[in-house]
C-alpha cells in the first residue's frame, strides 16, 4: 500500500486501534532522523532534516551536496518577506524533496540577545517583529510546497554554553514581548506544522517539560494544533515531558521513551495510556499532513539527490546579494568600475577560504561554492592585474585540507579503511578491512554514519598524499578528535592525540583541543599522510573517562604553511601600495560561530584589525568586506571609506559580493541587528554568562536597538541601517483615524517615498511606535511595528501604505496577565533606519482595551 494512502486515513480509528506498545513507539524517533512506522496500520515513517540555511540530509559525513543559503541574519537583512516566501517554496522545499525529507528543522527564530551567542547567525534578528514576519514568510513558502517545518528553538535558547541545563530567568513581560513574540507571529500568520522545544529551562523548568509554555500558552492561548518535538537529546525524563505536552522525543537513540521506561511509568501511574495516545495522535496528524502535502516523498525511493539548475543559481545569487549591507561609502568609492582599474589587490584570509555558513546543525556540503576571490576576479575580467596576500591569519583551527590531499590513484581526498575490533568492548583491531571508501573531507564527523554491522568500537585508517608544494616550507598540521587519533607524515609520528588528551569543544562539545605538529616539506614532493582514528576517546588530566563516542565520533585534520606574521602583513601592505584599489575580505568562520559554544569576543581574530588599519593608511581606495553571522567590532571603521558586510552567503558568496562591489546589484540590505562599538555596550553584557546555573535576562525588554536608545548609547551601526548607491526622500506622512473592531484596531499609515538619485534602488521603509508619555510603565523609546521594501526607478515616487493593528500598540501587563492597550497619543516615526526617522506623526487612541490569544 502506498504510504501516501495515509493522507486519507481516519486518525480517530487508527488511534483507537493502536496497541499501547505501538503508541509508545510513535512518541519517540527511530534512529537519528525518522519517526516510527506502524505497517500494521499503514502508518509510514517520516524523515526530518536540518536545517536553517539548507537541507543537509541524513549524513554529516560525506553528505549529499546541497544548496547552502545565506545565514538567517543575512536573510533577515533582506527585510523582504516576499523573497523569503520564494526561497521557501522554490529552494528549500525542493531541496527537502531531493533529500527525501518531509520536515525541515527550521527556521530558528530565537532572538539575537547577544552577538556572542554561538548560534546567533541562525536567528533572523534582534527584533521580534522582523523575526516573526520573516519567519512567517519562510514557513508559508516551505509549507505551500507540501513540506513541513519545525520552527525552533521554543523558547529562550539564546546561548550555547551549558545549553542542556541552564535556566533562562526571564520576566514575564520580556518573555511575552520579546522572546515568545516571533513564535506567536509565526503561529498567527503561518501555522507551522511542528515546533521544536529548546534545550534549556525557562524560569526553573525545562521547556520540554513545561506545561505552562507548551500547554497553556502554545496550545490553549495560541491555538497551536501541530506537533511538538524535542531538540536532539533534549528530553530529560519520561513522565514530565509526556504530561506537559511534548509529543515526540528525538532522536530515537539513547532515548527515554523506550517501551520499558514508559511502561513502568504507566504501571506507576505517572502517565496514562490515554495521554500517550494523545501524544501519538499529534505525531500521526503530522505524518498525515506530510502524506497530503508531498506524497511523492513518502512513496519515493528514500535516496538523496543533488540537482542544480540555472534558475536556482540565479535565485541563490539574488538572495545572497539582497542580504548584503553597505555600511559605509562616504567618498562614493563604490561601486568600483572594472574598466577604470589597472591593478587590484585582494587581501585577507577569507578571500580564498571556504566560508559559507556557521557551524553545527547548519553546516552542509555545498554543491558548489564561489569564493570572494573567484567572484571578484571573474567580475574584473582578464585585463585587470590581480594580486593576493593573506595579510593576517584569522582561523581558529588550521584550515581543512579537503582540496590538498589525493589518493595514490590521484583522486581528491584520501582512502579510508574501517576495521572491526575483536569485540564490542575490545580495543584490539581486526586487521582485515571491514569497509573501504575514498573520502574527500578532512573534517570527518562520522556521527552515526559508520558502516552498518561494524562493532561498537571501531577504527578508521586514513591514507593519502599531500599535494606537492612549489617551494621548501615548514608546514603545521592540526589534529582534533572526538575519539582518539595519531598522525604520521612520511611514516614519522607527528601528532599524538591518543595517549593523553585535552578536552575541547569541537564536534558538539565532545572533541579535544587541536594538537599540532610541524613538518619540513620538500618542493615538488608528495608527502604521505596517515591518520589512525578510534571512536573511543583517550584519557585527559581533567577527565580520565575513556568514553565511547557512539553518536559524536569525529576526526579533523587541518594544516597550513608556517608563516612569519610580520612578513605576511608587510607583503600585503606592499601589494596595497601599488594597487589602484584594495579589496580586503576579512571576518569569522564556522569555527568561531557554531553550535556548541559561545564566542568570547566581538573582535576579529589575530592581527586582522591591525591589517585593515594599515591598509587604509597606505591606500585610501580600500574597500573592506566583512564576513560574520553576527556583530563584530570595527575599531578601524573611521579610517576606511567603504565597508560592506556580507554575513555568510552560502554557495553564491563570491558572485553576490562582486555583484554589489561592481554595481551590478544596488545594495538594499538593512542590518537585522545592532553592531556595537564595544562589547560593554551590548544590552546583556554582565549577565550573559551562566551563574549558579542561571542566565538572568537583566536587560528585560530593552533588547537590541531599544537598549541603545534607552541608554543614549551610540552604536557602531544601528539596527535597520544600510546604504544604497542612490538616495531616497521621505515625505507626506499621513496617519488615519483608528477604527475599533472588537479587541483590535485598524489604522492606516502612508508616506511618499522618492528615489532622488540616478540609479534604480530598493529602500526599506521602517515604522516605529513610541508609547504615550502618560503611561505608568517604562517602554522602549522606539519599537519597530511595520516595514515595507520598495523598489523605485530614478526619480520615481510611490505612495507606501503601512497597516497598524493591536500588535502595534500593545504591551504585556503582568498584573493582568493580558495584552493591554492604553488610550492616549502614540508617536509614529518613519524612515530608513532606527536612527534615521525624518517623518513623525501622532496616532491617538480614544479608548483602552485588553486582549489575549492571537
Amino acid at each position: 500500500m502506498p504510504a501516501s494512502d495515509f493522507a486519507n486515513a481516519d486518525l480517530d480509528e487508527i488511534v483507537e486501534n493502536l496497541k499501547t506498545e505501538e503508541a509508545i513507539a510513535l512518541i519517540a524517533g527511530v534512529g537519528f532522523w525518522h519517526t516510527h512506522a506502524v505497517p500494521r496500520l499503514g502508518i509510514p515513517a517520516v524523515k526530518v532534516s536540518d536545517g536553517p540555511n539548507g537541507i543537509r540530509g541524513n549524513h554529516f559525513f560525506m553528505g549529499t551536496p546541497a544548496k547552502c543559503l545565506p545565514s538567517a541574519t543575512a536573510l533577515g537583512s533582506t527585510w523582504d518577506p516576499s523573497l523569503l516566501h520564494e526561497v521557501g517554496s522554490k529552494l528549500l522545499a525542493a531541496e527537502a524533496k531531493l533529500r527525501a525529507a518531509s520536515i525541515i528543522l527550521a527556521p530558528t527564530v530565537n532572538i539575537q540577545r547577544n552577538p556572542l551567542g554561538g548560534r546567533s547567525f541562525e536567528s533572523f534578528s534582534e527584533d521580534p517583529l522582523l523575526s516573526g514576519l520573516i519567519a512567517s514568510a519562510y514557513v508559508n513558502g516551505v509549507q505551500s510546497a507540501g513540506v513541513g517545518v519545525a520552527i525552533k528553538h521554543f523558547v529562550g535558547n539564546d546561548k550555547e554554553n551549558e545549553r542542556f541545563g541552564y535556566d533562562s530567568v526571564i520576566s514575564e513581560r520580556a518573555l511575552r514581548e520579546v522572546y515568545l513574540l516571533p513564535f506567536m507571529l509565526a503561529q498567527r500568520f503561518a501555522k507551522p506544522w511542528s515546533i521544536m522545544t529548546a534545550y534549556n529551562r525557562v524560569n526553573g523548568i525545562h521547556v520540554c517539560e513545561n506545561p505552562r509554555i507548551l500547554r497553556d500558552i502554545l496550545r490553549k492561548e495560541w491555538g497551536f494544533e501541530g506537533m511538538i518535538m524535542s531538540d536532539w537529546f533534549g528530553t530529560y525524563s519520561v513522565d514530565h515531558g509526556i504530561n506537559a505536552g511534548l509529543d515526540l522525543e528525538m532522536p530515537g537513540i539513547n532515548k527515554w521513551r523506550n517501551y520499558e521506561f514508559v511502561n513502568r511509568s504507566i504501571l506507576a501511574k505517572k502517565v496514562t495510556v490515554r495521554t500517550i495516545k494523545e501524544r501519538a495522535r499529534n505525531v500521526l496528524q503530522l505524518v498525515q499532513k506530510c502524506a497530503k502535502g508531498a506524497p511523492e516523498i513518502l512513496d519515493g525511493d528514500g535516496q538523496e539527490y543533488t540537482r542544480e539548475s540555472e534558475e536556482d543559481k540565479v535565485l541563490m545569487r539574488k538572495v545572497a546579494a539582497q542580504s548584503i549591507v553597505l555600511l559605509k561609502n562616504d567618498t562614493n568609492l563604490l561601486p568600483l568600475e572594472a574598466k577604470s582599474l589597472r591593478k587590484v589587490a585582494i587581501i585577507g584570509g577569507n578571500a580564498k577560504a571556504l566560508v559559507l555558513s556557521g557551524g553545527g546543525s547548519a553546516a552542509l556540503k555545498p554543491s558548489y561554492f564561489v569564493s570572494p576571490y573567484d567572484g571578484i576576479v571573474n567580475a574584473l575580467g582578464k585585463d585587470v592585474e590581480v594580486t593576493y596576500s593573506e595579510g593576517a591569519r584569522a582561523f581558529m583551527t588550521l584550515p581543512s585540507l579537503d582540496f590538498d590531499l589525493v589518493t595514490d590513484k590521484g583522486e581528491r581526498g584520501w582512502f579510508g579503511t574501517w576495521h572491526k575490533h575483536e569485540s564490542d568492548e575490545s580495543m584490539v583491531v581486526v586487521e582485515e578491512p571491514f569497509a573501504t571508501r575514498v573520502i574527500d573531507e578532512t573534517r570527518i564527523f562520522v556521527s552515526l554514519s559508520a558502516p552498518e554491522g561494524i562493532t561498537t568500537r571501531w577504527t578508521l585508517r586514513l591514507r593519502g598524499q599531500l599535494k606537492p608544494r612549489e617551494h621548501d616550507t615548514k608546514f603545521q598540521f592540526g589534529l582534533t578528535v572526538s575519539g582518539r587519533a595519531k598522525l604520521w607524515v612520511d611514516d614519522k609520528l607527528v601528532i599524538d592525540n591518543w595517549t593523553r588528551q585535552r578536552r575541547g569543544e569541537e564536534f558538539f562539545g565532545n572533541g579535544t583541543l587541536e594538537e599540532t605538529g610541524i613538518v619540513d616539506l620538500k618542493a615538488g614532493k608528495a608527502h604521505s599522510i596517515y591518520v589512525e582514528f578510534c571512536n573511543v576517546r583517550g584519557p585527559a588530566d581533567s577527565d580520565p573517562d575513556e568514553a565511547l563516542m557512539d553518536a559524536n565520533a569525529g576526526v579533523r585534520l587541518g594544516g597550513a604553511e608556517v608563516q612569519n606574521p610580520d612578513e605576511v602583513l608587510e607583503s600585503a601592505l606592499k601589494l596595497a601600495k601599488d594597487a589602484d584599489a584594495v579589496i580586503a575580505v576579512v571576518g569569522l568562520n564556522a569555527d568561531w560561530e557554531t553550535e556548541g559554544y559561545d564566542r568570547t569576543t566581538l573582535a576579529l581574530a589575530g592581527r586582522t584589525d591591525e591589517l585593515i588599519q594599515k591598509l587604509s593608511e597606505v591606500n585610501s581606495k580600500t574597500v573592506v568586506v566583512t564576513q560574520s553571522g553576527s556583530a563584530i567590532t570595527m575599531p578601524w571603521a573611521d579610517s576606511v571609506h567603504s565597508i560592506v558586510h556580507s554575513w555568510y552567503l552560502g554557495n553564491a558568496t563570491g558572485d553576490a559580493i562582486a555583484d554589489v562591489l561592481f554595481g551590478k546589484i544596488n545594495p538594499s540590505g538593512k542590518l537585522s541587528l545592532t553592531f556595537p562599538k564595544r562589547l560593554e555596550d551590548v544590552p546583556s553584557h554582565g549577565h550573559f554568562n551562566i551563574e549558579d546555573g542561571k542566565v538572568r535576562y537583566g536587560e528585560g525588554i530593552f533588547v537590541g536597538y531599544k537598549h541603545y536608545q534607552h541608554r543614549n548609547i551610540t552604536p557602531l551601526w544601528p539596527f535597520g541601517h544600510g546604504l544604497s548607491y542612490t538616495s531616497f526622500k521621505y515625505s507626506d506622512l499621513v496617519i488615519s483615524e483608528p477604527s475599533f473592531t472588537g479587541s483590535d484596531i485598524e489604522a492606516a499609515v502612508s508616506v511618499t517615498l522618492t528615489n532622488a538619485g540616478t540609479v534604480a534602488g530598493s529602500e526599506v521603509v521602517q515604522l516605529y511606535v513610541s508609547w504615550p508619555t502618560s503611561s505608568d510603565l517604562t517602554h522602549p523609546p522606539l519599537t519597530l511595528k511595520a516595514f515595507a521594501k520598495i523598489t523605485l526607478a530614478p526619480g520615481e515616487s510611490q505612495l507606501v501604505k503601512l497597516a497598524l493593528d493591536k500588535y502595534a500598540v500593545s504591551y504585556w501587563n503582568e498584573s493582568l496577565a493580558r495584552w493591554t492597550v492604553d488610550k492616549g497619543s502614540y508617536t509614529v516615526s518613519v524612515g530608513g533606519s532606527s536612527q534615521e526617522l525624518p517623518l513623525v506623526g501622532t496616532l491617538t487612541l480614544q479608548k483602552a482595551f485588553e486582549w489575549k490569544g492571537l
